[in-house]
């Protein structure tokens, strides 16, 4: 529209139509001006929106804990500052914007009363005819109409390019971890070994706090191995590298022989079935959540996984059984069952290399008992690494490392490593076990 009067505006008066080339110089630069303005607010809004929501949902999500300290106005007030910054960021965003349509709209109607003046005294002096003039102001009020909705379609543009900025900034954002240009096939069948080469290995948010120093080990097929030491000693960092979450800065993880680094990173995951301390459950379906360890099993699989990992005992009591929908993290089951949960994926992963972090650390007698025996069931046949505080669960482990400060310290079994009196195992044992 605004194209085709353009054009007709100059077959019908140069003079006029030159005007109005000029109040639209005039608007361009305040298209300009004002379209950036309201991008960058725009991203501030979102921003600031994001923030408010994500405390609510933080807020909700430990509502319990709130309450148990006695917060819930602290966190209302702080929910109620960061609401309202988010809408006086909305405020100045929508003013950017609203100033934007009336100037461009503004400018657009100004001109076309500057033309209908100066027409008209070209029609009184007798350069133009009335006719003409008005065939003019109408193309001219098209014109104007059109700029109006463009530069209210500029604004709807502006306000999207700010609130997708983040999104691109994460599409853009490049892994740290990839496959090599030419991944090392892994052996098959796997093996199912694990061996960590003179490893040192600092997270990129401390780098100079050393979280690994030069720690070596392997794990055979079919070995069970746990590891133990004080909190920090950097036992879940070793669990980090395995799967390649993080690279080390010196040596090398190997798995089925091969480095993880020169090997595809999906590959190296697929030989491995990881129970952690806190388990992800998803907001889904208890059924969906233990097919999430593989999605394209069996029924009949799955029925061995929830009887292997006993959640057939808990199942029966929720009224949907298998297909009952377990809330937000699961907040419907217990922690022993959230376990269970876990254990039952691992199994039904069937991994031939299988990761234990602190599995029972969170339950009690009873659940334990439960969870402890589906654990025997899924170590089976695997090569197992277990990170446990309590002793009592890695008793009879083929062997025991002991880690600390980063480094391996001791190790052997646990007849072997209790013998040492001065030795951390020992310490941690004469603490846990009545009988020292």
């Amino acid at each position: 529209m605004f194209a085709g009067a353009l054009i007709m505006m100059f077959v019908t008066s140069l003079k006029l139509s030159g005007l109005v080339v000029l109040a639209i110089i005039l608007v361009v630069p305040t298209l300009v001006f004002f379209g950036r303005k309201v991008r960058s607010l725009s991203r501030l809004a979102q921003d600031t929106l994001a923030g408010s929501a994500a405390l609510a949902q933080e807020a909700l999500g430990a509502v319990k804990d709130v309450q148990a300290n006695n917060q819930q106005s602290r966190i209302a007030k702080s929910f109620a500052i960061a609401t309202q910054t988010a809408f006086q960021a909305a405020c100045e965003r929508t003013r950017a914007r609203a100033v934007l349509t009336a100037v461009i709209i503004f400018v657009a109607t100004g001109s076309v009363v500057v033309v209908l003046w100066l027409g008209a005294k070209d029609v009184m002096a007798g350069n133009i005819s009335g006719g003409a003039l008005g065939q003019f102001v109408l193309y001219s009020a098209f014109a104007a109409g059109a700029l109006g909705s463009l530069s209210e379609v500029w604004g709807e543009v502006q306000l999207a390019a700010g609130a997708a900025e983040r999104l691109a900034e994460l599409q853009e954002t490049k892994p740290d971890i990839v496959a090599p240009a030419s991944p090392k096939a892994l052996p098959q069948p796997s093996p199912g070994s694990v061996e960590l080469e003179n490893v040192s290995f600092s997270y990129p948010s401390r780098p100079d706090d050393q979280a690994l120093n030069n720690v070596s080990f392997k794990v055979s097929k079919g070995e069970t191995v746990a590891i133990v030491g004080p909190s920090g000693a950097g036992k879940s960092t070793i669990f980090g590298l395995i799967p390649r979450f993080y690279d080390p800065q010196d040596g090398k993880v190997l798995v089925d022989g091969v480095d993880v680094k020169l090997a595809d990173p999906d590959a190296v995951r697929e030989r491995i079935a990881a129970v952690p301390q806190d388990p992800v459950v998803f907001s889904t379906s208890v059924l969906e959540n233990i097919r999430f360890g593989r999605p394209d099993a069996s029924e009949d699989e799955v029925d061995a996984a929830i009887r292997a990992a006993r959640v057939d005992e808990f199942i029966s009591t929720l009224p949907a059984g298998i297909n009952e929908q377990v809330g937000e993290r699961g907040v419907k089951l217990s922690g022993g069952q959230r376990q269970r949960i876990a254990i039952a994926r691992a199994i039904l992963r069937n991994a031939p290399i299988l990761l234990l972090d602190e599995a029972t650390s969170a339950l009690d007698a009873e659940s334990e008992q439960y969870v402890q025996v589906a654990l025997e069931n899924l170590m089976t046949d695997r090569t197992t690494l277990v990170i446990a505080h309590r002793l009592a669960t890695v008793r009879n482990a083929d062997r025991i490392i002991v880690i600390d400060a980063g480094q391996i310290v001791a190790e052997g079994s646990h007849q072997s490593l209790i013998k040492e009196t001065d030795g951390l195992y020992a310490r941690l044992a004469k603490l846990q076990f009545s009988d020292g």
